[in-house]
């Protein structure tokens, strides 16, 4: 190079792969580099002057945090921000720096597929000590309620007054709720047995049984791939995931209403518990209610962790432990006004692809 010449700030930022944005204290933008206006799906001309979170569904980034970081003079750093647009979410690293004149240099990079996966199989991990940690209390609590229960018929046969006998017969059934508890907590030991058949049929199914509780305002909205492989699973499984999940998404809906789109599609070239596959099915519940809270969204797979007054937080801990025994993933992206839950299940030996399926788009 030749002495003297200094490269040019401009053409260094337009060939960045990562995200720049000038921004000021309100957040419009004053400058956007190419990878930032593909991002947003705009022109830097029209991104001129408009506020950031005008053009996001939504996003997840705490705007005061960072304000009072950089009102300090320190840099601000948030390496997982949820960004939406047009209905699709970009999970990115931010960094904010202060500028002269009051501007803000924001940089977004997206989060780097070694670290995802990485912060997937801890989570997974975590998952499964939790749910090893309660089956084990879970057996603890067996053993006695047996005996428990036990005693209780001896003691009603050894009463000479019948009216005693309601007492033990109370003992008798809040024993046996209790044990209905703890099968639910440890959930099934051993896989199912398996057929291959379209996972349509199962979906169908679960259709017809929540068709029968869906009130007037929620609309259910099935979309088929037809050209879908058939899958081996054990469809008494999959059923109860499925059916679990559907139903966590009307009860989500509340009393205003909405739709429950539920979508199969074939997935290609993704990881399942360590194993590269070429073809995977995969199925989607999506709901447009209020979305899940951000507090529980880290521990929602967890046992006894529920969103709801009253629930017991087996539901979605069941399910993951179901999809484990297919060898599978279920994920979920929520955020408000959008909830999916997305599992993933792999056709069987990997790059096995048949072509056989029943139902199409309805």
């Amino acid at each position: 190079m030749a002495s003297g010449i200094q490269p040019d700030a401009g053409q260094i930022l337009n060939s960045l792969i990562n995200s720049v944005l000038v921004v000021d204290d309100a957040l419009a933008i004053h400058y956007a580099n190419p990878a930032a206006q593909q991002l947003l799906a705009q022109s830097s001309r029209k991104l001129f002057g408009t506020p950031l979170p005008e053009l996001l569904s939504y996003f997840s980034l705490n705007i005061d945090l960072m304000r009072e970081s950089l009102a300090a003079g320190q840099g601000f750093t948030d390496n997982e921000v949820t960004l939406v647009i047009d209905s699709r979410s970009h999970i990115l690293s931010l960094t904010a720096q202060r500028l002269p004149d009051d501007f803000i240099l924001l940089e977004m990079a997206p989060m780097d597929n070694q670290r995802r996966l990485s912060q997937e199989q801890l989570q997974h991990a975590q998952q499964i000590a939790a749910r090893d940690l309660v089956r084990g209390l879970a057996h603890e609590i067996k053993n006695p309620l047996g005996g428990l229960r036990g005693a209780a018929q001896l003691l009603s046969k050894a009463l000479p007054d019948p009216a005693l006998t309601e007492y033990t017969k109370v003992i008798i059934e809040q024993a046996d709720r209790l044990r209905n508890l703890v099968d639910r907590l440890l959930g099934p030991q051993h896989p199912g047995m398996h057929i291959t058949e379209s996972i349509h049929k199962v979906a169908e199914r679960v259709v017809a049984l929540v068709s029968m509780e869906l009130p007037d305002n929620v609309r259910l909205i099935r979309d088929y791939d037809p050209s879908l492989p058939e899958l081996p699973h054990d469809p008494e499984q999959i059923e109860q995931v499925l059916l679990n999940i559907v139903r966590n998404a009307l009860q989500a809906l509340g009393p205003e209403g909405g739709e429950i789109t539920l979508r199969t599609r074939t997935a290609f070239q993704l990881t399942l518990h360590g194993e590269r596959y070429r073809l995977a099915a995969r199925i989607d519940v999506e709901d447009n209610g209020p979305g899940i809270p951000p507090h529980l969204q880290d521990t929602l797979f967890y046992p006894m962790v529920s969103g709801r007054e009253g629930g017991t937080g087996l539901g979605l801990s069941i399910a993951r432990n179901l999809i484990d025994q297919h060898a599978g993933k279920i994920e979920f992206t929520s955020w408000p006004g959008h909830t999916s839950f997305r599992f993933t299940c792999r056709f069987g030996n990997r790059g096995v692809y048949a072509t056989r399926n029943s139902l199409g788009r309805r």
